[in-house]
């Protein structure tokens, strides 16, 4: 039996007084009438209209075509073949072992998403997308990762029916890091190089000048703690990690930095106890990767960990971002769930999670890229 037309009948509670629902129930049934498509299509005004929800509705049938001409474009390394300077064809023919046909249509194809521009003389250059990636290497370092959640996407209904032993599951082995399996190296690399432009938006965004300590919880390789202690020269920072990753990182830390500002900490952040006296706790990209539960306990763990009158800050992309929602929901709803744990919340879920663990004052701090990470900070102000 067909469920269409039985999620919502006039017997549904609050029905009747749901002045959103119906208009939005007339407005999808006016939409979906070929005739009144027809007839759209050549009034002047609902043209405009009609024709951009049209080319909103393509470019969502067509984004696996533009996020794979995208992830040709880093793989033959274009944006670095083009750093010096725009190119002519055969030059890059020659760099990529890419016959002209073929990378004509590649070249074309990133043009149109405004990667690339083309001037006379079949001379390509970088266009403003394209030049931006070149300032931020961790776009392309996530680009080249993205063939992980791409095989798990490839049947999106198997993957929303079962989320375990997943190919991006497998690539972000937690666990597998946790036991000494395997190495954390691949992926302590890739959040170092993508933490960088997060961490300089986050420390765009607080003041720790009144901070002495500052444990940053699952810190990684400290690409967010190193950018802390020198933004501020009074701070001092511990990384806190997996044991495998903080005696790596601390290894490569030691060997090009002599002061004593930062520090590396081993344990595990569910079960260990979470390093102690700091005034300033962080948590930056972590949150999401875990579900409500154990993010939750981490949260009561920071909160009983700082110092009285410290303060947690949580730093991270949220769900439902005015402008973003397409980034939070959609692209975070989906890679987390391939990943096999976590989810996007909101800013108010967040703030309610921190509440329940005793934070008061929470309040988000103003990030200048908040399509990419918003900031909360509560402080603790009862033992």
């Amino acid at each position: 039996m067909s469920v269409q037309g039985q999620l919502v009948s006039n017997d549904t509670p609050g029905y009747s007084t749901s002045w959103r629902l119906r208009w939005h129930q007339y407005r999808n049934k006016l939409i979906a009438n070929p005739r009144f498509q027809k007839w759209a299509a050549r009034t002047p005004l609902f043209r405009l209209i009609a024709n951009r929800r049209a080319t909103q509705l393509h470019h969502i049938t067509a984004g696996f075509v533009y996020s794979q001409t995208l992830a040709a474009f880093v793989e033959l390394d274009i944006p670095k073949l083009l750093a010096d300077g725009p190119a002519q064809t055969d030059r890059l023919i020659s760099a990529t072992g890419i016959p002209e046909p073929a990378l004509l249509t590649l070249l074309k194809a990133a043009k149109g998403l405004g990667l690339l521009e083309c001037y006379e003389g079949n001379i390509w250059g970088l266009g403003e997308l394209g030049a931006a990636m070149l300032a931020n290497p961790g776009i392309a370092a996530m680009v080249r990762h993205h063939q992980h959640l791409y095989a798990d996407l490839s049947d999106p209904t198997a993957l929303l029916r079962q989320r375990e032993k997943t190919a991006l599951g497998n690539y972000w082995a937690y666990g597998d890091v946790k036991k000494g399996d395997i190495s954390p190296e691949t992926y302590s690399e890739l959040m170092a190089t993508s933490q960088g432009m997060i961490a300089d938006y986050v420390l765009d965004t607080v003041d720790f000048n009144d901070k002495a300590r500052l444990v940053d919880i699952a810190g990684g390789t400290g690409a967010f703690a190193r950018r802390a202690v020198a933004r501020f020269p009074n701070l001092r920072a511990t990384v806190y990690d997996l044991p495998a990753v903080t005696e790596q990182a601390a290894a490569a830390h030691n060997s090009n930095d002599t002061s004593n500002a930062l520090q590396y900490q081993g344990g595990d952040m569910f079960e260990d106890p979470l390093p102690e006296q700091a005034d300033i706790m962080s948590l930056v990209r972590v949150l999401h990767d875990h579900d409500d539960k154990p993010a939750q306990h981490l949260i009561n763990k920071a909160f009983q960990a700082l110092s009285l009158n410290g303060q947690l800050m949580i730093a991270e992309p949220m769900a439902e971002t005015p402008g973003s929602e397409s980034i939070g929901h959609t692209y975070f709803g989906f890679y987390l769930w391939a990943m096999g744990s976590g989810r996007p919340r909101t800013s108010a879920e967040l703030t309610s999670m921190m509440k329940i663990a005793g934070f008061n004052n929470v309040r988000e701090a103003k990030s200048p890229m908040p399509s990419l990470v918003r900031v909360l900070i509560g402080d603790k102000i009862n033992a």
